[in-house]
């Protein structure tokens, strides 16, 4: 079973990448992006045959290493 982890920082949450990405989206003559955030998504191939198994077990992954819950939120989609 396919797993894909996306990770973004919670609103508020200063995101100097996603300012950098926007400022030069706009130098490169992008002129229609108000906001760029940044995240990072992550693919498992998990062992797991049981789509809400997976999906608890992908929960306590996030909630133990994948994401820093303090300034991060995390959406988990089951592929297949």
């Amino acid at each position: 079973m396919k797993a894909r982890v996306t990770i973004t920082l919670k609103p508020g949450v200063l995101d100097p990448q996603g300012k950098a990405i926007e400022g030069a989206l706009t130098s490169l003559g992008f002129s229609g992006v108000n906001q760029a955030r940044q995240g990072k998504v992550i693919d498992l191939d998990l062992a797991a045959t049981d789509e809400s198994a997976a999906r608890e077990e992908v929960g306590r992954m996030c909630e133990a290493l994948l994401a820093n819950t303090v300034v991060e939120r995390y959406d988990i989609a089951i592929l297949s």
